[in-house]
């Protein structure tokens, strides 16, 4: 078999299909019907949950929030890596490890921050899209702009990887 180099560009592309791909996989596969609803919860903000009669059977506050995030935020950049290890041997990209895991820290870390929910409303609100960002019907604002930011992310830890 013949060996190539492969171009930042090729890489940087290939890479940042492997993160969407596979992010998208976790936040919808791998992700826990718990931890998704969890992960927002704060304090001042609780996640009551209701059993099917409607008592309460469980309030969660910031620390559940914050390790249901931590624990979601795991999978998805062990889900990641995974993927990215693997289309780095069989495309032969050509990655470090140093830049993979430097690539899965930068999704990784936005990921959770962007989770927590609370800032991306904040900053949702402060940049004029705070109507858009409460919208539910027919489409929920808050789901998309999540994505959205999940995107711009994996494109930045993309182009970490692939220099």
């Amino acid at each position: 078999m013949q060996h190539h180099q492969t171009t930042a560009a090729a890489t940087f592309a290939a890479v940042l299909g492997v993160l969407r791909v596979s992010g998208h996989v976790a936040d919808m596969w791998v992700q826990t019907d718990c931890q998704a609803r969890r992960k927002g919860a704060y304090d001042d903000a609780p996640l009551v949950e209701k059993d099917e009669h409607g008592h309460v059977i469980g309030t969660y506050g910031s620390r559940e929030g914050r390790l249901a995030c931590a624990s979601h935020v795991l999978s998805y950049v062990g889900t990641q890596g995974a993927a990215l290890v693997a289309a780095n041997r069989f495309l032969g990209l050509g990655l470090r490890p140093s830049r993979i895991a430097a690539a899965l820290l930068v999704s990784g870390a936005t990921h959770y921050v962007i989770d927590r929910r609370r800032p991306l409303k904040t900053f949702a609100h402060a940049t004029g899209k705070g109507d858009f960002y409460d919208r539910l019907a027919p489409i929920c604002g808050s789901f998309e702009l999540d994505q959205a930011a999940h995107h711009f992310f994996e494109g930045l830890a993309a182009g970490v990887a692939a220099r």
